[in-house]
């Protein structure tokens, strides 16, 4: 549950309290030195989607591997549990904590008491806030979009289509990762040729990408492509298509982002064309390499260093190349 603005300012500055009073004089496995195993710490997201699933899985495989000892801590899509586990994490021990944010913007004591503890952080994915995290992994989105236009262009030269007019289905606006998608599709699909004719948010919602295609069909009945920024949006883009007679794969080609269940599906069942697939089980194992860097002192090479940001590469799936399992 989200809270109203009024107390959430009112829970991060009690936290901010409580936090930095829980890190003076604490000292951890990450700098005493000690020879027992050090101790990973993981606060996710939200466990019971798929995605934070792959992701911790990949994230444990990764710190079992390299020797550590590992905890985990499930937010439940809230941010008090996020502020309170997290809190729990860094008071029992660990070398360092990787964090999956349900509340970027809640992140700032928690990093600041991590850091008078000594703990490196890692971010992956949702967002960093404006904390002063020591590293944040995130999805090549900008080449992801990318991507989906170039594959967009060649579906469409493939059915012989002719018209020039796209469509791009956002995210909701504090989601300003995944906006690198749509920001790359644009460049892309432009440079090839085509018009963005119509850019609408779907907010993340599947009804909401299902009506906002059903706008921009009545707004522009000759549109040729819909490139949407989640892949719920893009199965709902598709099945507006097909309560129109259209397809999603021949008609108006729609490529989705993130490789979710039911794209692949609708994509097998040929009504959408292909989505972006993420590899959070990579970026879980991705943010471990970066905190035993982090605890060594070694030097980190970023993509984009005055952010602190690690791109893990994305893979176009179609129907060529599904996944068999």
């Amino acid at each position: 549950m989200r809270f109203p603005k009024l107390n959430k300012l009112l829970i991060i500055g009690a936290t901010a309290g409580m936090l930095a009073l829980s890190g003076c004089g604490a000292s951890t496995a990450a700098s005493s030195g000690g020879g027992g195993p050090k101790t990973i710490g993981f606060s996710v997201y939200d466990m019971q989607y798929g995605y934070f699933q792959t992701m911790e899985k990949g994230t444990h495989a990764a710190a079992t591997a390299a020797g550590y000892n590992y905890k985990l801590f499930d937010e439940k899509s809230s941010e008090s549990n996020m502020v309170s586990g997290t809190q729990d994490l860094l008071n029992q021990g660990i070398s360092a904590l990787i964090i999956s944010p349900f509340q970027p913007g809640a992140l700032g004591p928690i990093v600041d008491a991590a850091h008078a503890k000594k703990i490196p952080v890692v971010v992956d994915d949702i967002g960093g806030g404006s904390s002063n995290y020591d590293a944040i992994v995130i999805s090549d989105n900008a080449n992801g979009g990318k991507l989906a236009a170039d594959e967009m262009d060649k579906e469409l030269k493939a059915a012989g289509k002719t018209g020039k007019k796209v469509a791009s289905i956002t995210c909701e606006p504090s989601a300003v990762y995944a906006a690198r998608r749509n920001v790359g599709f644009d460049a892309e699909i432009t440079t090839l040729g085509y018009t963005v004719v119509s850019e609408v948010s779907g907010h993340s919602k599947q009804e909401e990408g299902y009506k906002d295609t059903q706008d921009i069909l009545n707004a522009h009945p000759d549109i040729v492509g819909i490139f949407s920024c989640n892949d719920p949006m893009a199965v709902g883009a598709a099945q507006a298509l097909k309560d129109a007679g259209k397809s999603g794969a021949k008609d108006v080609i729609v490529v989705g982002f993130n490789g979710d269940q039911i794209a692949l599906d609708a994509i097998k069942n040929g009504q959408m064309a292909a989505t972006v697939q993420q590899q959070p089980d990579k970026m879980g194992a991705m943010t471990v390499d970066l905190a035993t860097k982090l605890i060594n002192k070694t030097a980190i090479t970023f993509d984009n260093p005055g952010a602190r940001e690690i791109y893990v590469p994305v893979n176009l799936i179609t129907k060529a190349n599904l996944p068999t399992s």
